[in-house]
């Protein structure tokens, strides 16, 4: 996809999803204040939370998006995975929070406190929420997709966390309302219930940008594919010490090959630049490549892939 159509994308997305949430994070604390919900402000926090996340999506892509210069000759990819990390850290804060928050309130009643009891007003604003968050998130889920960006798609499980938030509040409010004062507690019962999802999606988030950040190789059949579409291209012999990583949604792929020792440099260069084409055309054309080209010595096992430094000098 074209880099600029895929940042308007990005932009359109995000835009709606925060004018959403300025709305609902309005919405929910006067309904909160209004029907003496302390599960519904707590939803409104979460709100708060989706506004930033927008935010921080805004901030983040442009800067992403930005060209190599001579501070970042790798691009700026990692600063999208950055703020794919840091938005899995304020759902963990988020959740935290409400946690806290339902398991006081849970104690207050088992020590014969009482609590107040919810309104109507709180219960319908959860209803809504959780239409307008459900809908945001299968809208920004598709268009994260359709633009390979992972940050969006973190983004769009934001969106979920709120709905699942809501869903807990409606749960609560309503027991509350129509079950009687007895059942009072189901409003933070069903918040802390919540921050258990709303922290375990942010682990799930948070675990593949830290592994992009600590630099962790493409999965295995990945790393297969590419030694089987380098060792296609003609005069390519033994593709070996395959490094790969991620930089943002673009691969990083260094690779050593054999040539004929006889080719001139200029022969050396065309199958060289071959494989980065077959590399590009595979797997996009900001995919960073980098060949190593070594002399084919005939004594050597083909069939001997070298993934580590040490193991290349021992046959060579």
């Amino acid at each position: 996809m074209d880099p600029e159509k895929r940042k308007k994308q990005i932009y359109k997305v995000t835009i709606v999803g925060s004018f959403a949430n300025a709305i609902l994070l309005i919405m929910k604390f006067i309904a909160g204040f209004l029907g003496n919900s302390s599960a519904m402000i707590a939803d409104a926090v979460h709100s708060v939370s989706d506004f930033v996340t927008d935010l921080i999506v805004l901030i983040f892509v442009r800067l992403s998006s930005k060209p190599k210069d001579c501070q970042h000759a790798y691009g700026h990819g990692k600063f999208e995975t950055m703020a794919t990390a840091m938005i899995g850290f304020a759902l963990i804060a988020v959740g935290l929070g409400i946690f806290w928050e339902g398991a006081h309130k849970i104690y207050l009643v088992i020590n014969g406190e009482s609590i107040e009891k919810p309104e109507m007003i709180a219960f319908y604003a959860a209803l809504i929420s959780i239409a307008i968050k459900e809908t945001l998130y299968h809208y920004t889920r598709h268009t994260g997709k359709q633009v390979k960006s992972e940050l969006v798609i973190a983004n769009a499980w934001h969106h979920r966390s709120d709905a699942f938030s809501s869903i807990g509040t409606a749960v609560g409010i309503g027991g509350a309302v129509f079950l009687g004062d007895k059942w009072v507690v189901l409003d933070p019962i069903a918040a802390v219930f919540v921050s258990i999802l709303i922290i375990k999606v942010a682990i799930q988030l948070m675990a593949p940008s830290m592994n992009d950040l600590l630099e962790k190789s493409l999965p295995e059949e990945i790393q297969n594919e590419i030694l089987q579409a380098v060792s296609e291209v003609p005069g390519i012999n033994d593709p070996h010490n395959l490094r790969t990583r991620r930089i943002g949604n673009d691969f990083a792929i260094e690779i050593h090959v054999r040539v004929d020792p006889k080719m001139t440099v200029e022969e050396a260069h065309f199958i060289a630049s071959e494989v980065e084409k077959t590399l590009r055309r595979q797997y996009g054309p900001n995919t960073h490549v980098a060949i190593h080209t070594e002399p084919f010595k005939k004594n050597r096992d083909l069939n001997c892939v070298v993934f580590d430094d040490r193991e290349t000098e021992k046959t060579e």
